[in-house]
């Protein structure tokens, strides 16, 4: 049972992820940049406490690197700023096949040739994404939009990085202490926007801390009782998790647009991904 609980709690976490963001800069609770220093500082501290608790791992602050730092520093910031203007649902949606086509388009660069079959599922997923944003009634904002595809394509790049770490939880912690000192320059234009609540605050550390630092570990840990295969169909189940979780706690609607767009784009990912032919 050790894998399933691990395996649940992380895809949860990182749907929280998404829950959590609109429950704090939907209502106003915090501004954007706020939001995402504390998210980061937050889990920062939670890595390092980890790893001064189990002392398994090596100094954080010797772990990690810059370029790594910076990716996941560029997905936090376009990550809050992008869900001022989108539902949690629509959020995960972009996100989620942002990432998974960066890192697909990156195997495709590298060399990997797809087959008939994986070709009709990418372009039924970017299809999908093209759907969802094309302009309409129903459409989330463009600028929204925009921002959170940047933010997947940032954490695709950073989960690429990441790939084959010799200790995943101290890479993890030093990526997330050289992302802080970013952070806080990148608030200083909006200085004069910001603005904190209790709850806001509290919001963001659970973000940072729990659905983030200690999502992000158990994730790596449940990793090894998965097939990389089976682990990007896993993570199909993130979007709709978040939508559950945005009708039952944040009073979202799950429109026909975006149930359309969530079949195209999940459907033809999962097509890639079980399609594909091993090197």
């Amino acid at each position: 049972m050790r894998p399933f609980f691990l395996t649940i709690f992380a895809l949860t976490a990182f749907a929280f992820n998404s829950v959590l963001c609109r429950m704090a800069l939907g209502p106003g609770e915090i501004d954007a940049a706020g939001f995402t220093v504390i998210r980061l500082a937050s889990g920062a501290a939670t890595l390092a406490a980890m790893i001064a608790v189990t002392g398994r791992s090596k100094n954080p602050i010797a772990s990690g690197n810059w370029f790594s730092a910076f990716f996941l520093f560029a997905y936090a910031i376009a990550f809050s700023f992008a869900y001022l203007g989108l539902t949690a649902a629509t959020g995960a949606l972009i996100l989620f096949g942002s990432v998974q086509m960066t890192m697909i388009g990156t195997a495709i660069v590298r060399g990997e040739r797809p087959g008939l079959l994986e070709w009709a599922g990418l372009l039924a997923a970017f299809a999908g994404l093209v759907y969802l944003v094309f302009p309409g009634l129903s459409a989330p904002p463009l600028g929204s939009s925009l921002l959170m595809a940047a933010a997947g394509i940032a954490w695709g790049f950073y989960t690429l990085r990441g790939k084959g770490s010799e200790d995943p939880l101290a890479e993890t912690s030093g990526n997330f202490l050289r992302s802080v000192p970013m952070a806080f320059i990148a608030t200083i234009p909006f200085l004069s926007g910001v603005h904190l609540s209790t709850r806001g605050i509290v919001l963001a550390v659970i973000s940072g801390a729990v659905t983030s630092g200690i999502g992000y570990s158990v994730w790596y840990a449940a990793l090894k009782y998965h097939t990389a295969t089976r682990a990007a169909v896993l993570q199909l189940s993130v979007p709709l998790i978040t939508a559950a979780a945005g009708v039952l706690l944040l009073s979202e609607k799950a429109g026909l647009r975006l149930v359309i767009a969530a079949g195209l784009i999940l459907g033809g990912i999962a097509i890639v991904i079980l399609s594909r032919r091993p090197r």
